[in-house]
């Protein structure tokens, strides 16, 4: 099935340039870029999955815009606030088009509706399940740029668009308050968004290194600005594929666990399996999760033992020790 965008595109219904760059701001793995010149694409993005997917296709792959652009495809992400801010940058470095594509799931409809109070948009293009849309930059939408990162309990910052930017996850703050007193000199903090969990484990004295793995860009600036502490080692990697140097004492984590709006507990999964290949033979895993996610079945693969050490009717946390297969040496 042809994308939104082929089919405008390939109508007419829209014209990109003969030249210039086009900027595409949060294009996903599975977004359908054939009928935009690759060579003339900047992919902007600041997940580290997409980015490493279209970096391998041989597209340019940036975080954030450099310079001008002729056109611009902005694919409307689930977060209200970044979908603003990414139509307004959108706006603000493009001479020409910018498309504007996403589901209704996603908020698409809504983003449509503001924009047609503050500048003429073309009539959408409706078609599974999502919208797309058109206009010429220019003045309009310069209160929806990002406004910066702002302060929530207990003194963090947090941005747009990062998960539990609002608050502090109940689930993290669920397993920071259940997790031993000693760890182990050596830990990872897989997906360690905005740094809560992070910033917690460094309360202990005895820690040597900790490593936060984040694949959002933006929740990773707003860790830096969360853990001062020399300790912390910050790595912009997906956490399923990211290694250490040498093996750790423990791992803990709070993992994703929605594909946009879909339940997916592979994500889970997967980081459980990671979780195994980075310890020591010794080594040991905390995780939380809501109370119906089914991990129980992979912490057995890859952990010698298994356990519940605390719960409640949301959350459950679970704790692998002796990862199976471990032939890693320790530090």
């Amino acid at each position: 099935m042809q994308s939104r965008l082929a089919l405008a595109l390939e109508a007419g219904d829209v014209a990109l340039p003969d030249a210039g760059r086009i900027a595409v701001f949060g294009p996903r793995a599975d977004h359908d870029l054939s009928a935009v010149p690759g060579e003339r694409c900047d992919i902007l993005t600041g997940f580290r999955p997409d980015h490493d997917h279209f970096a391998a296709q041989g597209y340019r792959c940036a975080v954030t815009p450099e310079g001008r652009y002729g056109a611009a495809v902005v694919f409307v992400p689930r977060a209200k606030a970044l979908a603003r801010a990414l139509v307004a940058q959108a706006v603000a470095v493009t001479d020409g088009v910018v498309i504007v594509d996403g589901v209704k799931t996603d908020g698409v409809e809504s983003i449509l509706k503001e924009c047609r109070k503050r500048m003429a948009v073309s009539a959408p293009l409706s078609k599974a399940h999502g919208k797309l849309f058109w206009l010429q930059a220019g003045p309009g939408l310069e209160d929806w740029a990002e406004t910066g990162p702002q302060t929530i309990e207990g003194g963090y910052v947090t941005a747009p668009g990062v998960f539990s930017a609002d608050g502090i996850d109940p689930a993290s703050r669920f397993l920071a308050d259940h997790l031993p007193a000693k760890l182990g000199k050596s830990i990872a903090d897989l997906g360690g968004g905005w740094g809560y969990l992070s910033a917690r484990l460094l309360e202990r004295a005895d820690i040597r290194v900790l490593h936060l793995v984040e694949a959002d860009h933006a929740a990773l600036d707003c860790a830096r600005r969360n853990i001062a502490d020399a300790r912390a080692v910050l790595h912009w990697e997906d956490a399923t594929r990211w290694r250490p140097e040498t093996a750790l004492d423990a791992v803990v984590t709070n993992p994703p666990f929605h594909a946009g709006r879909a339940a997916d507990p592979d994500l889970g999964r997967a980081f459980i399996a990671a979780a195994a290949a980075m310890l020591k033979p010794g080594g040991q895993l905390w995780l939380v999760a809501n109370r119906h996610l089914p991990y129980e079945t992979a912490m057995a693969r890859h952990f010698a033992r298994v356990e519940e050490i605390a719960g409640d009717a949301r959350f459950k946390i679970l704790h692998g020790k002796g990862p199976k297969g471990s032939s890693r040496k320790g530090a």
